[in-house]
C-alpha cells in the first residue's frame, strides 16, 4: 500500500520540481511504519523494523531457495476449462483469463526442477494473486505430476503453499484435489523419498487439510496465517474469544502442529540441512 499519488513523471510545474513516488514505499501492517521499497527489497520482504514477513510470489521464492536462481519450470501448459461454467459476480473464465494476463501463469502453481545448495530437488510454489492462490483441479494435477516425477526421478519434494483453501468455483472436483494429492504423498513415503511443506501467509482451507500438513517436515514463516476456517468463522461458531495469535506459525508450533518456525533469510540453509539429514 502507498500512500502517495501517482505522478506520470518528474516535472516542473509553478517552479517546483514533482518527482514521482508511486511504488517507492511500503507500509508494514506489523508496526505501522512506512519501508522504502529498495530497503524491503534487500531484506527479502521482511520489515527490517519488526521482522514482518511480507508475501512473496513464486517465482520470487523459487529464485530464493534454488541456486543461482536457475530452474526449470514444468507442467507449464495446464489451464482450467471452467466445467461447471460457473458464474457468481462474474464468470469464473473471465476471472481465469484476467489472472492469467496480470500474473502471467497459467494457474496459481508453478513447477521447477533445480537444485537447493547443490542437492537436486523438485519444488512445486503456490502464487496466492492468482484467485487467492487457490486449489481446483490444475493445482492438483500440478502436485500430482511434481510427486510422481519426484519417484521417477529419485528426488525430494518441496511444496510452498500460500492460498486460500479449494476453489469453489470448480466444486467438488477442487475438493477430490485434496485426496488425489494425499494418495500421491503415500506413494512418495512408500517410496522412501523426503517430502517437505514449507507454510506461509495464508496458508488456510482444504490445502491446510492435505498436503500442508502431511510433509515429513512440516515448517513454517514466522507469523503465517494457517488454519482451516477463519478465525472469525470460529469465534461465530463457539462463541468464544480466540486466544493471542491464534493460527499464527508460533501459536501452531507451540501446540505440536509444526515442527519449527523459520526465519526467510535461514529458509534455504535450514532446508538443505533437513534434507542432509533426511537422504542419510
Amino acid at each position: 500500500m502507498t500512500w502517495f499519488k501517482r505522478e506520470s513523471s518528474e516535472v516542473e510545474s509553478s517552479g517546483e520540481k514533482r518527482v514521482r513516488t508511486e511504488g517507492l514505499w511500503e507500509k508494514c501492517e506489523g508496526c505501522r511504519q512506512i519501508i522504502w521499497k529498495k530497503d524491503l527489497d534487500a531484506n527479502l520482504n521482511v520489515c527490517p523494523k519488526c521482522n514482518r514477513h511480507f508475501r512473496l510470489d513464486a517465482r520470487s521464492r523459487l529464485a530464493l531457495l534454488l541456486d543461482n536462481s536457475e530452474w526449470e519450470e514444468t507442467e507449464t501448459n495446464l489451464s482450467s476449462t471452467d466445467p461447471l461454467q460457473f458464474v457468481d459476480v462474474k464468470a469464473y473464465r473471465d476471472r481465469l483469463a484476467k489472472a492469467q494476463t496480470e500474473i502471467g501463469f497459467k494457474d496459481a502453481i508453478v513447477n521447477a526442477e533445480g537444485t537447493l545448495d547443490g542437492k537436486p530437488v523438485i519444488i512445486s510454489a503456490m502464487e496466492y494473486r492468482f484467485i487467492g492462490g487457490s486449489m481446483g483441479a490444475v493445482v492438483g494435477e500440478a502436485i500430482t505430476r511434481a510427486i510422481e516425477r519426484a519417484i521417477e526421478r529419485r528426488k525430494p519434494l518441496i511444496v510452498v503453499s500460500a492460498s486460500g483453501g479449494a476453489r469453489m468455483m470448480e466444486g467438488v472436483g477442487s475438493l477430490m484435489q485434496m485426496a488425489k494429492i494425499s494418495a500421491g504423498l503415500a506413494r512418495l513415503d512408500d517410496s522412501g523419498l523426503p517430502y517437505i511443506s514449507v507454510l506461509t501467509d495464508p496458508t488456510t482451507g482444504g490445502v491446510t487439510a492435505s498436503y500442508a500438513m502431511l510433509g515429513d517436515l512440516n515448517i513454517a514463516e514466522p507469523g503465517a496465517l494457517i488454519g482451516f476456517a477463519g478465525p472469525r468463522v470460529i469465534e461465530q461458531t463457539i462463541r468464544q474469544k480466540l486466544p493471542e495469535g491464534f493460527q499464527r506459525s508460533e501459536f501452531l508450533l507451540e501446540h505440536g502442529m509444526l515442527d519449527a518456525v523459520v526465519h526467510r533469510k535461514e529458509m534455504k540453509g535450514y532446508l538443505s540441512r533437513a534434507l542432509g539429514f533426511m537422504a542419510a
